[in-house]
């Protein structure tokens, strides 16, 4: 699994709408400015089919420092929670449907398995 960044996301758009790199670079970094704005503002964003993005309010409460056990207040905040959509949730179940029928394909006798371990039934026969 790789890491893609906004530039390489910027690039595939510009890409894919033929649009420069610096029209596409304007345009999701105005949709990612409007998505701070609008979540500061406390309102909820609904995208159909990929997510919902929503402020949740997180009440105070006390934790506890691990090294030394003394009761620490942590104070209210605010946080984003994202719920995923229908066609998000849809695209990730038959990556994972794929990704576990990769791993189950049969491969010759004495190969290593995905995960790099020698198979019990692959012993000669002699």
């Amino acid at each position: 699994m790789a890491t893609v960044t906004k530039k390489e996301l910027i690039d595939q758009i510009a890409d894919a709408t033929g649009q420069k790199r610096v029209v596409a670079k304007k345009i999701v970094q105005g949709f990612l400015d409007s998505i701070i704005v609008e979540l500061g503002k406390g309102n909820r964003l609904e995208f159909r089919d990929f997510g919902v993005f929503e402020v949740k309010q997180r009440r105070a409460r006390m934790a506890q420092n691990p090294k030394t056990l003394e009761q620490v207040p942590v104070p209210a905040k605010r946080s984003v929670k994202f719920k995923v959509g229908r066609l998000m949730k849809q695209t990730l179940a038959n990556a994972d449907a794929a990704d576990a029928a990769s791993n189950l394909e049969p491969h010759a006798p004495g190969a290593a398995s995905p995960t790099g371990e020698k198979s019990t039934n692959d012993a000669a026969v002699g």
